[in-house]
Protein backbone atom coordinates (compact mmCIF):
# COMPACT_ATOMS: atom_id res chain seq x y z
CA UNK A 1 0.00 0.00 0.00
CA UNK A 2 1.19 3.59 -1.04
CA UNK A 3 1.36 5.84 1.72
CA UNK A 4 -0.73 9.06 1.20
CA UNK A 5 1.00 12.20 2.15
CA UNK A 6 -0.01 16.08 1.38
CA UNK A 7 2.90 18.00 2.34
CA UNK A 8 2.83 21.39 4.28
CA UNK A 9 6.70 22.46 4.17
CA UNK A 10 10.03 20.11 2.93
CA UNK A 11 9.81 18.39 6.55
CA UNK A 12 6.50 18.49 7.58
CA UNK A 13 3.07 16.25 5.65
CA UNK A 14 -0.05 14.99 6.77
CA UNK A 15 -1.62 11.75 6.04
CA UNK A 16 -5.03 10.16 6.65
CA UNK A 17 -5.46 7.33 9.22
CA UNK A 18 -2.03 4.98 9.72
CA UNK A 19 -2.19 1.56 10.89
CA UNK A 20 0.50 0.01 12.14
CA UNK A 21 1.90 -1.79 9.23
CA UNK A 22 2.15 2.33 7.72
CA UNK A 23 4.63 3.13 10.01
CA UNK A 24 7.38 1.04 8.51
CA UNK A 25 6.70 2.63 5.07
CA UNK A 26 6.69 6.33 6.53
CA UNK A 27 10.32 5.43 8.06
CA UNK A 28 11.13 3.74 4.38
CA UNK A 29 9.89 6.81 2.64
CA UNK A 30 11.99 9.00 5.22
CA UNK A 31 10.23 10.03 7.82
CA UNK A 32 11.86 10.25 11.38
CA UNK A 33 9.07 11.22 12.99
CA UNK A 34 5.37 10.40 13.48
CA UNK A 35 2.47 12.83 15.46
CA UNK A 36 -1.08 11.13 16.62
CA UNK A 37 -3.48 13.76 16.59
CA UNK A 38 -6.14 11.43 16.59
CA UNK A 39 -8.00 10.50 19.80
CA UNK A 40 -7.97 6.79 20.89
CA UNK A 41 -11.64 4.68 19.52
CA UNK A 42 -12.70 7.89 17.91
CA UNK A 43 -13.64 5.46 14.57
CA UNK A 44 -14.65 2.69 16.77
CA UNK A 45 -12.99 -0.86 18.12
CA UNK A 46 -11.46 -0.54 14.75
CA UNK A 47 -9.24 2.19 14.84
CA UNK A 48 -5.48 1.55 15.95
CA UNK A 49 -4.73 2.74 19.39
CA UNK A 50 -2.13 4.86 19.84
CA UNK A 51 0.05 2.35 22.06
CA UNK A 52 0.19 -0.06 18.82
CA UNK A 53 1.35 2.65 16.56
CA UNK A 54 3.92 4.07 19.56
CA UNK A 55 5.29 0.44 19.35
CA UNK A 56 5.68 0.77 15.57
CA UNK A 57 7.18 3.42 15.44
CA UNK A 58 9.88 2.07 18.21
CA UNK A 59 9.92 -0.62 16.25
CA UNK A 60 11.09 1.34 13.24
CA UNK A 61 13.36 3.74 15.10
CA UNK A 62 11.12 7.02 14.86
CA UNK A 63 10.19 9.60 17.21
CA UNK A 64 6.17 9.07 18.04
CA UNK A 65 4.20 11.76 19.95
CA UNK A 66 0.32 11.39 20.96
CA UNK A 67 -1.52 14.75 20.47
CA UNK A 68 -5.45 14.01 20.26
CA UNK A 69 -7.79 16.89 19.30
CA UNK A 70 -10.84 17.48 18.42
CA UNK A 71 -12.06 18.00 14.63
CA UNK A 72 -13.78 21.16 15.24
CA UNK A 73 -11.53 23.11 17.68
CA UNK A 74 -8.16 23.27 19.17
CA UNK A 75 -7.49 24.42 22.38
CA UNK A 76 -4.64 26.89 22.89
CA UNK A 77 -2.89 24.61 24.56
CA UNK A 78 -3.03 21.59 22.21
CA UNK A 79 -1.64 24.58 19.59
CA UNK A 80 0.87 25.00 21.83
CA UNK A 81 1.91 21.76 22.24
CA UNK A 82 2.10 20.96 18.58
CA UNK A 83 4.60 24.02 18.11
CA UNK A 84 6.59 22.41 20.94
CA UNK A 85 6.55 18.87 19.27
CA UNK A 86 7.07 20.45 15.26
CA UNK A 87 10.39 22.69 17.02
CA UNK A 88 11.88 19.56 18.82
CA UNK A 89 11.13 16.43 16.86
CA UNK A 90 12.83 14.76 14.16
CA UNK A 91 12.40 15.82 10.95
CA UNK A 92 10.87 15.44 8.56
CA UNK A 93 7.44 14.93 10.42
CA UNK A 94 5.11 13.04 9.16
CA UNK A 95 1.19 14.31 11.30
CA UNK A 96 -1.70 12.35 11.05
CA UNK A 97 -5.55 11.84 12.33
CA UNK A 98 -8.86 10.29 10.69
CA UNK A 99 -8.31 12.77 7.09
CA UNK A 100 -5.45 14.63 7.20
CA UNK A 101 -7.66 17.95 7.77
CA UNK A 102 -7.15 18.48 11.32
CA UNK A 103 -3.35 17.99 11.66
CA UNK A 104 -2.96 20.45 8.38
CA UNK A 105 -5.40 22.81 10.15
CA UNK A 106 -3.46 22.06 13.66
CA UNK A 107 -0.16 22.49 12.07
CA UNK A 108 -1.48 26.24 10.64
CA UNK A 109 -2.44 27.35 13.29
CA UNK A 110 0.86 26.80 15.25
CA UNK A 111 3.01 27.96 12.45
CA UNK A 112 0.24 31.59 12.74
CA UNK A 113 1.67 31.26 16.68
CA UNK A 114 5.32 30.55 15.90
CA UNK A 115 5.08 33.86 13.46
CA UNK A 116 3.49 35.98 16.80
CA UNK A 117 6.33 35.36 18.68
Amino acid sequence: MALTVTWITPDLATAPQLAPGDIAEAAQSGFQSIINNRPDFEGGPVQPTSEAIAKAANDAGLAYAFLPVQSGFQTPQEIARMRELLDTLPKPTLAFCRSGTRSGNLIRQAAALAAKR
